[in-house]
This record gives structure tokens, C-alpha cells and sequence, in this order.
């Protein structure tokens, strides 16, 4: 499931990796930076603003923009290499939290323990999964169950013990609204940016400055169709699933009808779920493709995943990057489990062993089916769907009335564009686009930038660096 819904943990050994280089452009600024900036943390209001071409007491090395699994590596390989810098981290949820929305009960993941926060980079850190079993008692037993995947329950909550080292450097419920360059006020390069953020629960608008920022908020949840209105209520995405479900049908033995849109994992585990958290309850899946199809994770194509192989795909041409990212998708875009799908293929069988008629089954898989629109039922308190066959191209009206629509259909990764729109202006060549070095820095011209800062991206280069997959 991880590496469908969760893609930031495929890739924490290759940011262990990328941020254990001795030629690492932003810790070489940070060592740098830290000689001349004091020590403390704190944030200001716009009604006291910093001096932006002077270190005051506000301005920062390094500050982080979300604080999930690419900002906790971060920050545990800057504390395993104990570089003593000024780092703050700016994250918009109340407290940090891992897809809360998909910890589905007994949900394992499916990757390996060791691809953590720090073993690929170093394996004696005290930030690795095994000594966090040793730091909870569980070791023994846990070695005693014989695998290699844990509960995702118990590896978020590994990551939360991981983020609980940090609590001090990190400042929760303030999303980051922009980011722009300082101007230097002697006509040189900018030597460093302002970043402004949003307390979520005041709404009070808040800015620091720093050398180096990175941008890893993570993906925007993504529903393909226009949502009117007055249905918000009763649609809601993957990502909220586990946290709205209980307030959106709030009684479990109810005959609720749900609509689980998506093909791919996180669709699936949803659907699976609804069987047993809602047993008097219907639920139709719909896919735009032909079947429900399984993921490749044999070990050879799973080397996509491979920290070694990012030089490789970075210095491919356009076109064969194009090529490589489309042939690796069956590792998990729009793809199952193959676990996952002998267990609704068998749950789908017993509902025709008892019932023969597909159209009086409880729970219905719908393929080639697309949604494209709703229409609200005629008492108004359900919905029907305008659905797309996609191979005829013909659109019809969906036969049930539902109370919920819940779509897992992947993420936007743009969000980045948005926070730094105000240094466009500074960008190389054409302006269009964010483009990032093998580094993850943003091409920022070289006369508009100083040297020893930047910005760096993560969660958001797949196009460049491969190895990242969405859900």
C-alpha cells in the first residue's frame, strides 16, 4: 500500500542517501550559515517584520515547509550528522500525522521495515525502526512474528515517536502561504527568502526568513469532476477516509449505498473495508479500466526504487524518461495487491455462489465506468452518478442512489508552484516551470541567486529524478 498511497517512504533511503553526500550543496551553506547566525528559534507577526538583510533573531539556516516523512529524514540526518544548525519546521497539520486517513485496521504495510527513516544511511542511528522496537520492548516479539512488514498502525507510530525528538524545531497548525526572495539592498544577488505562513486555527499570518528552504508538503488530494456545492457533503477522498467516514454515515448497521471511485489501492482497500464496517450496507466500485489489475513488485522491477538509480534516470534523455516512467506504472499507478485482489475476488465469488444475478449483489465491481458528473435523486438526499463507458464513450445514469461517494483518485503535486509564484522572476530560461538540478535545488538564475542559498523540492520531481509514484 505504501508505495501506491504512501510514495514519500519508497524514497526516505534515497533522501538518507541524498543528505548523507559530503558534497551536498545545502549542508556545505548550512555548516556556512551557522557561523554567523545565533541560536535561538522564534517566530514573529507581519506586524514586526524582520530585517531582511541583516540575521536577526528570526531568520533561520534552513526552514522546512511540511513536516511529514521527506522533512522527519531531514531532519534525523541532520541530527545523526550533528550539524548544528538553525532549522525550523512549518507544518499545517495540529500535530504530526502520517495518512491518518488510510490507517485501515490490520493494514500491513508492503514495504520493507529497513527502507525507515535512517537505516539505508546509517544503520547504528537511534532513529532506525529496530531500535525503536527496542526502545518500546516489543524487539523479541516482534522478530518472533517473522516478517518484514509491520502493522502500518506501529510504523506510524514509529514515525511519530521519530517526530516527537523534534517538537521544538517544528511549528504545527501554520501552513506556508508564499515564498519570495529577500532584496538585497546593495543591488546583489538575493542571499536569502521570506517565507510567509498561516496560523490554521487563528488565521494570524506569520513570517520568518532564512538561507536555504525546502518545499516537501506532500500531494494534493485530487477529485477528477467538478464537485457542485451543495454534494460536498456527501463526497469525500481516500485521504479523509478513516477520519470523515464515522460522520458521514454515522451508523454501522444502516443499509447506506456507497460509490468507492478508482482503481487503485487505496480504492480497493476502501472497498474491502466497507464490507465489514458497514455489513448491512451496499457498495459499487468503479473503474475506467477493463478489470482490477495487480502490482508488479518483483524485485527486479522494484529497483526503480533503488537510491542508485535516480543518477541513472536523471541523466536519461526527455523522451526516454518519458518511456521509463510509463513502463515502470504497474508498480503502482492504478494497480492492487495481488493479496488484496484474490480477497475481493473471493468475497466476489460467495455473493455468486448465494446469488447468481450480478445486479442484486450487496457489493459490485463496475469496469470500463467513469465517472463524469452527479444528478441528485428525485426526494434530493441521494445521488446518482453520470457515468462515462469508457470503451463506447456513451454516458448514462447510474440505477443506485448513493449516500456517500468516496474517490481515491491519486493527488495534484503542484503545490509548490503556488508558495514560490513570487520567484518566478528569477528562474532560468523559460519561466514556466520549477526545474529542479540532480540536487532537488531549484534553477534559479546565477546572477538572482546567491551561492550558498536555495530552495529545494521534494515529493514533487518524479518527471526528473523517477522513483516516485502516486496513488
Amino acid at each position: 500500500m505504501e508505495r501506491f498511497l504512501f510514495p514519500s517512504l519508497q524514497r526516505m533511503n534515497r533522501i538518507s542517501k541524498f543528505y548523507n553526500s559530503s558534497s551536498l550543496p545545502t549542508e556545505r551553506m548550512l555548516v556556512s550559515s551557522t557561523k554567523r547566525t545565533a541560536s535561538t528559534m522564534s517566530l514573529h507577526t507581519e506586524e514586526s517584520q524582520p530585517r531582511l538583510n541583516g540575521h536577526s533573531h528570526n531568520h533561520y539556516d534552513l526552514v522546512c515547509i511540511g513536516f511529514g516523512p521527506a522533512s522527519l529524514a531531514i531532519a534525523i540526518a541532520l541530527h545523526d550528522k550533528r550539524i548544528n544548525a538553525r532549522v525550523l519546521y512549518l507544518e499545517k497539520q495540529k500535530s504530526f500525522m502520517w495518512h491518518a486517513g488510510m490507517l485501515l485496521p490490520n493494514a500491513r504495510m508492503q514495504i520493507s521495515f529497513l527502507k525507515d527513516m535512517a537505516t539505508f544511511r546509517d544503520p547504528t542511528s537511534k532513529f532506525t525502526f529496530i531500535n525503536y522496537l527496542k526502545t518500546k520492548n516489543r524487539l523479541a516479539a516482534f522478530t518472533n512474528l517473522s516478517t518484514f512488514l509491520p502493522l502500518r498502525e506501529e510504523y506510524n507510530d514509529y514515525m511519530s515517536w521519530c517526530a516527537s525528538h523534534f517538537e521544538d524545531d517544528v511549528q504545527y497548525a501554520s501552513e506556508a502561504v508564499s515564498v519570495s526572495a529577500i532584496i538585497n539592498g546593495f543591488g546583489g544577488p538575493t542571499d536569502g527568502w521570506q517565507i510567509t505562513s498561516r496560523n490554521t486555527e487563528t488565521n494570524q499570518r506569520s513570517t520568518v526568513t532564512a538561507k536555504n528552504a525546502v518545499i516537501a508538503i506532500g500531494g494534493k488530494p485530487r477529485i477528477p469532476v467538478d464537485v457542485p456545492e451543495d454534494l460536498k457533503s456527501c463526497v469525500i477522498h481516500s485521504s479523509s477516509y478513516s477520519t470523515a467516514i464515522a460522520r458521514s454515515l454515522p451508523d454501522p448497521q444502516a443499509d447506506y449505498a456507497v460509490a468507492v471511485v478508482g482503481g487503485g489501492q487505496s480504492s480497493a482497500e476502501i472497498f474491502n473495508d466497507l464490507q465489514t464496517r458497514y455489513p448491512n450496507s451496499s457498495a459499487t466500485l468503479f473503474t475506467g479500466a477493463s478489470a482490477l489489475k495487480p502490482s508488479d513488485d518483483s524485485p527486479f522491477v522494484n529497483e526503480v526504487f533503488d537510491p542508485d538509480r535516480v543518477d541513472k534516470f536523471y541523466h536519461l534523455p526527455l523522451e526516454s524518461r518519458h518511456k521509463s516512467t510509463q513502463s515502470d506504472k504497474a508498480t503502482n499507478y492504478g494497480v492492487v495487491r495481488p493479496e488484496l485482489l484474490d480477497q475481493l475476488y473471493d468475497a466476489m465469488y460467495h455473493q455468486r455462489l448465494r446469488q447468481p444475478d450480478e445486479d442484486k449483489w450487496q457489493f459490485k465491481i463496475a469496469s470500463w465506468r467513469q465517472v463524469v458528473g452527479f444528478k441528485r435523486s428525485a426526494d434530493g438526499k441521494r445521488t446518482r452518478l453520470l457515468l462515462r463507458n469508457t470503451s463506447t464513450g456513451g454516458v448514462t445514469i447510474s440505477e443506485t442512489d448513493f449516500d456517500l461517494m468516496i474517490f481515491g483518485t491519486g493527488y495534484e503535486r503542484k503545490g509548490h508552484e503556488t508558495l514560490l509564484e513570487p520567484t518566478r522572476e528569477l528562474l532560468q530560461g523559460e519561466k514556466e516551470k520549477f526545474e529542479v538540478g540532480r540536487n532537488y535545488q531549484v534553477r534559479y538564475r546565477k546572477d538572482a541567486v546567491a551561492e550558498d542559498c536555495g530552495v529545494w523540492l521534494q515529493g514533487c520531481c518524479e518527471d526528473t529524478h523517477g522513483g516516485w509514484r502516486d496513488g
